[in-house]
């Protein structure tokens, strides 16, 4: 078949470091569509779910307190997001603003709007708004009572003040503290020294950002670095990358031809955060927790958050140390009838993963083999919270190719809502995925898995998106820890509410848990 490419299209993609051959699968990719996820049943308690007492927790923050330092361990924050989704509907206030101030009359304010200027000085940025809004010769207050909301959120939102309209929401200030209020990104650096911490007393953690505002994340550390080392005791090792433009994807227009720029030039994409499986191959460390930007408390909140971190983590150190052995014994011999047994029964009842459907049948070599190849691979323990409001994306036990069920996390845009039997399945699901993980990414003897060789290439998902006002199709790539993770041995654990207070409008910061009054 003739390429839709043309010469100057190949050099192009060469500049992004995209090979031709990937662009022309993509295409076809538009073309043919993904399968919805066979989801067979929710994972719930005590089928999918661990749910462990208070007893058993405590075990495992022991043993994660006790054997964490003898891996190298880091943290990995997706941290890249602008923050101009969190300012949405002030956003579309300012622009009626505009409107109004045009035909000399002042806007009502709607309901979300309200709630943000009624408690406008409960905000942690309310101190740097109002000088931003002073070294204009405006005084903050004064505009609220006049209701001079434009001059505000200007000063909020746009370059000439404040800019939290473009800035990353990693440095957008969370919380209040005497003395110093915190963005997201401090309040990582904290949470991360309660929990990640070698015998040198160093705090590891890396954060995948954009390239416009590294500099920016740079520049914070240089300033807190101190403050926060004082505080916790600990030294940083902080280090930061950018998604790579080699996980572009391609844009298409509605007929799925390739979208092309008035240049000529075809538009490419960010491939959304399953392209950071990329960032997360590169790392050299044993354990990774994975965690989003915007799910932070105040100190005062933390003792959760960190409990449950050594949990997940201790959880994965005995996990590692069973599978590690029996690796390390099947590559000395072959296992007798006694141990393969007990083997099963450790991959079917602790890994929760079923074995081929042809394992009966296989001479013990086979068997072995079969099996050492699901222990070969890397490891993800996920905490679950319980839904609380409508079912959405979560836990589900998923068949693949081959029948087999496995453990996926699963968001509610890979589920067919037209499917009665499907949205059954989900309507009965129980628990939702917070984005708290923590991975192991190498094997027995200490090498590095290549992570891109257990993605499941059949959950990409299609998405649609606009470019100067023209409709385009886009292609995002299987999820950091939805298909990007699929081929990895999963176990859930069902962790409390009081872990997950994510930040996804401005307002949210209104919210108890992040008022640090």
């Amino acid at each position: 078949m003739k390429s839709v490419f043309t010469g100057k299209d190949v050099q192009q993609f060469k500049e992004q470091g995209i090979p031709v051959e990937e662009v022309e699968r993509q295409l076809e990719r538009f073309r043919r569509g993904f399968p919805y996820a066979d989801i067979r049943k929710p994972a719930t308690p005590g089928d999918g779910i661990l749910t462990l007492s208070q007893q058993e927790g405590d075990k495992l923050v022991r043993l994660y307190e006790e054997k964490s330092r003898e891996y190298r361990v880091t943290k990995f924050v997706p941290a890249s997001g602008a923050a101009s989704r969190m300012f949405k509907s002030l956003f579309a206030f300012y622009d009626l603003c505009v409107s109004a101030a045009k035909q000399g009359v002042s806007p009502s304010l709607p309901g979300e709007v309200k709630v943000f200027f009624d408690g406008l000085d409960r905000f942690a940025f309310y101190g740097a708004l109002k000088h931003a809004l002073a070294e204009k010769g405006k005084d903050i207050r004064s505009l609220r009572q006049t209701n001079h909301y434009k001059d505000i959120l200007e000063a909020l939102l746009f370059p000439s003040g404040l800019e939290y309209g473009s800035l990353p929401k990693g440095l957008i200030l969370f919380h209040r503290y005497p003395g110093h209020n915190r963005t997201a990104f401090e309040e990582h650096l904290a949470e991360g020294a309660m929990h990640v911490e070698d015998e040198q007393h160093n705090s590891y953690a890396h954060f995948t950002v954009s390239p416009e505002h590294m500099e920016k994340f740079r520049k914070k550390m240089e300033e807190v670095h101190a403050y926060f080392e004082g505080k916790f005791g600990v030294r940083y090792k902080i280090s930061y990358s950018v998604q790579k433009p080699s996980t572009d994807t391609i844009a298409v227009t509605p007929e799925n031809h390739p979208f092309r720029l008035p240049d000529g030039k075809i538009l490419f994409r960010p491939g959304g955060h399953g392209a950071l499986i990329e960032n997360l191959n590169d790392r050299g460390e044993d354990i990774i927790f994975i965690k989003n930007i915007d799910n932070v408390v105040p100190d005062r909140l933390k003792g959760d958050t960190v409990r449950y971190k050594k949990i997940l983590g201790g959880l994965l150190i005995r996990l590692l140390r069973k599978i590690y052995r029996w690796l390390n014994k099947m590559d000395g011999k072959a296992l007798d009838e006694q141990e393969m047994n007990e083997l099963i029964a450790f991959v079917v009842r602790e890994l929760q993963t079923e074995l081929p459907g042809d394992f009966s049948a296989l001479s013990p070599s086979g068997k072995q083999k079969a099996v050492y190849e699901i222990l070969h691979r890397p490891v993800r323990v996920c905490g679950m919270v319980k839904n609380e409001g409508e079912p959405g994306g979560g836990p589900f036990w998923v068949a693949g190719k081959d029948g087999r069920l496995s453990l996926q996390i699963v968001e509610s845009s890979q589920i067919n809502r037209d499917d009665p039997q499907k949205n059954e399945i989900l309507n009965h699901s129980t628990h939702f995925n917070p984005v708290d993980l923590v991975c192991a990414v190498k094997d027995h003897q200490g090498r590095k898995y290549d992570l891109k060789a257990f993605v499941d290439p059949e959950t990409y998902f299609i998405s649609s998106k606009s470019f100067d006002g023209k409709e385009l199709k886009a292609l995002e790539l299987p999820g950091l820890w939805n298909g990007a993770m699929a081929d990895w041995i999963t176990l859930f654990v069902e962790v409390p509410a009081s872990t997950f207070h994510p930040v996804k409008t401005v307002n949210d910061l209104l919210r108890p848990e992040h008022l640090n009054e």
